[in-house]
């Protein structure tokens, strides 16, 4: 969820929104911090975790929307306070807008189309937009459209490509652009860097070309191609002869998806493959938070 473009849109129609954030968790809760709500006087979006907490925060955040501009700090203890079996704390920050905020809202909603920021409010340093990793994904037949539908709701931006312009649906995700084009290279020149690629094209030919355009641009993070292990021996020995290096060879995922689903059902296939996606953008988010490696016994500034 766009959090200032909702709570933008929601004023400008002439209702009040109230901000509800997680601010500070202690112990295990259903939300990280920098998780958001957004609360009208008829519904929410988003959500802060579901259960006790979220229905008392948004009958808060609904009450305190009575009152115009607000701000409310409220920390609730999940276990003795709400019933809930986490046992952690939280902390919520709920802050109601209206249309005296419209033109700060204008501004944090072109800040967030931008990306991810953190903002300084009521003493808190909060995170907003998201880091969005970009999958291409080749192929418009039955598991690349169920693909795509099962990423819609997820914070990925996906370009779909096919040669075929009659092979993609009417209608796409909003996370979703399309591309009808054959040439792989051209797509993925600009590829942002650590992005995934899903092949299922509807020509092994064109799978393998595609697969070896992306195993060669160092942009590109992981590699998935459907098929089955005989389809993957084949294509390793193909891309071997092609001259692509042995270590991004190795990394080639094929089949797709997380072991133990074997339904060839075009859903069942992109669940399996979404959970695998998730698991991979996991990885590479750990990888990139983790500490750079001391060698020697030294700093990197070479101080001991």
């Amino acid at each position: 969820m766009t959090v200032w473009s909702t709570i933008l849109r929601i004023v400008e129609a002439g209702e009040g929104a109230c901000l509800v954030s997680v601010a500070v968790t202690e112990g295990s809760a259903p939300r990280d911090a920098g998780a958001h709500m957004v609360v009208t006087a008829r519904g929410y979006h988003g959500t802060i975790g579901g259960g006790t907490l979220e229905w008392r925060a948004i009958a808060e955040a609904q009450a305190l929307l009575g009152r115009g501009p607000a701000v409310k700090l409220a920390s609730h203890a999940l276990g003795p306070d709400l019933g809930q079996c986490c046992g952690g704390r939280v902390m919520l920050v709920s802050e109601v807008f209206g249309g005296t905020s419209l033109a700060e809202l204008r501004e944090l909603a072109a800040r967030e189309v931008e990306g991810a920021f953190s903002l300084s409010r009521h003493g808190r340093i909060m995170s907003f937009g998201e880091e969005r990793r970009h999958i291409y994904l080749f192929g418009a037949g039955h598991v690349g459209r169920a693909l795509a539908l099962a990423l819609a709701p997820l914070p990925f931006d996906v370009t779909w490509a096919d040669p075929r312009p009659e092979a993609f649906p009417a209608a796409h995700p909003a996370n979703v652009k399309t591309v009808v084009a054959a040439d792989p290279a051209a797509i993925l020149a600009k590829a942002p860097g650590a992005s995934l690629v899903f092949v299922m094209s509807h020509s092994h030919a064109l799978d393998l070309a595609i697969v070896d355009c992306a195993l060669r641009n160092p942009a590109i993070a992981h590699v998935g191609v459907i098929g089955s292990a005989t389809k993957r021996a084949r294509f390793v020995s193909r891309l071997r002869q092609a001259g692509v290096a042995e270590d991004r060879i190795s990394g080639l995922i094929c089949p797709i998806g997380v072991a133990g689903v074997a339904s060839k059902i075009p859903a069942a296939i992109a669940a399996a493959t979404v959970a695998q996606i998730l698991v991979l953008d996991e990885e590479l988010r750990l990888a990139r938070a983790a500490p750079e490696p001391h060698h020697g016994g030294q700093r990197a500034g070479g101080t001991p």
